[in-house]
């Protein structure tokens, strides 16, 4: 997956400002942030390539992925709320198409949103 832009940063070929990590999941600020937390976490490996190719073997994967996803929303004083939102094709916003889910807080966000 050389032509992928988050397998490029998990090689550190492509430079990331990383927030946190564990064994299988990376977390690294988006460059272009849609509130004052917006963190990118993804799976070190290019498993899938997004969350309608996921399967139940994919579990333990999203339970280190949500782990980590709290982890950081705690540390960054997201005490009073944080969402996680995985877009799925390009209709829905997907750009890259490896797994990925944001992570955004720090001001009030609406519903519906988009």
């Amino acid at each position: 997956m050389s032509e992928c832009v988050f397998c490029r940063i998990v090689a550190g070929a492509i430079p990331a400002q990383k927030v946190d990590e564990s064994p299988r999941v990376l977390a690294f600020r988006d460059l272009k942030p849609a509130a004052p937390t917006h963190v990118l976490l993804i799976p070190k490996q290019h498993l899938v390539a997004s969350a309608a190719d996921l399967e139940p073997a994919h579990g333990e994967l999203l339970g280190e992925l949500f782990a980590l996803a709290a982890r950081i929303a705690q540390r960054e004083g997201l005490e009073n709320g944080w969402r996680l939102v995985t877009n799925v094709g390009r209709d829905a916003g997907q750009s890259v198409f490896h797994l990925h889910v944001h992570l955004i807080g720090g001001r009030p966000m609406g519903w519906p949103p988009g």
